[in-house]
């Protein structure tokens, strides 16, 4: 398992489980917690332990304004190692007069969403953006953490519901909702548009 978005130990509490004895299972569903989270964003949380390179089309990714051009981009996570140019295969140009957005984003905890050029253009036709960078988010957000506990520990419990049906004295026989009211309300403000 790799990525998750909490630990195995603040599982164990959650669910109230002490010894080890089901510590693979655990880890199983805290892995399809996180990756569901992914799912419903459209992003991922963790950062690359190093620089990825990717290359984007800008056509549809950029918006224009007074400010200038803005390139839509994957969450970067960090400023170190990141390298932009402009160009196609085989010829690529450095760009360095461009600021990241959301103003801030790093210092407040999230990622860098876009590429602002004050001047000039990121081009449109054949030419491509090519990024090299740790692509993710600097750290989990706490909402993430949590909605990440509270979804394993679902999941770890539907093994006692395998129909999707669960009940008690009290309430009676009810269907398991597909997500939990509460994770989705944690996870929206992450949700890119078009997911969720």
């Amino acid at each position: 398992m790799a990525n998750e978005y909490a630990s195995l130990a603040d599982l164990k509490t959650q669910v109230g489980i002490k010894d080890d004895d089901r510590d693979a299972l655990l880890g199983n569903v805290l892995a399809a917690a996180s990756r569901a989270i992914d799912t419903k964003t459209g992003r991922r949380f963790w950062l690359d332990a190093t620089a990825v390179t990717r290359t984007f089309n800008p056509r549809g990714r950029v918006v224009r304004d007074e400010c200038g051009e803005l390139l839509l981009i994957d969450d970067i996570g960090s400023l170190d190692d990141l390298v932009v140019e402009t160009g196609s295969t085989g010829s690529w140009s450095p760009v360095t007069s461009y600021e990241t957005a959301p103003d801030n984003a790093l210092l407040n905890g999230q990622a860098i969403t876009g590429l602002l050029l004050a001047t000039g253009t990121w081009g449109i036709g054949t030419g491509r953006v090519r990024i090299t960078a740790r692509w993710g988010w600097p750290a989990v957000p706490d909402e993430i953490v949590q909605a990440t506990l509270l979804q394993a520990g679902r999941l770890f419990k539907r093994k006692d519901s395998p129909e999707g049906v669960a009940g008690s004295a009290e309430w009676g026989l009810m269907r398991v909702p597909h997500l939990d009211p509460d994770v989705r309300a944690l996870i929206e403000p992450y949700m890119l548009p078009g997911f969720g």
